[in-house]
């Protein structure tokens, strides 16, 4: 999968997510994609102060990247 395919991927995955994290007033967006296995996100709005935001990115984004990006290994949030 070339570069651009895997940020695709990555977006339809965020894409996916948006509209959840939109109905609690937060959103997300793509920062960067290194070495082809670590996402990294910056979590908006209402999601950077919820406290359960972590559990959010582990559980409800990694999760969805994967599916559609499996050879990723890691998202991490950079505030």
């Amino acid at each position: 999968m070339s570069s651009e395919e895997l940020r695709l991927n990555v977006e339809k995955a965020l894409d996916e997510i948006r509209p959840f994290l939109q109905s609690d007033g937060g959103d997300i967006s793509l920062l960067s994609i290194e070495d082809g296995k670590l996402v990294k996100v910056q979590l908006e709005g209402t999601c950077t102060s919820c406290s359960v935001n972590q559990m959010t990115l582990k559980s409800g984004v990694e999760m969805t990247i994967k599916k559609y990006a499996p050879q990723i290994e890691r998202v991490i949030n950079i505030e």
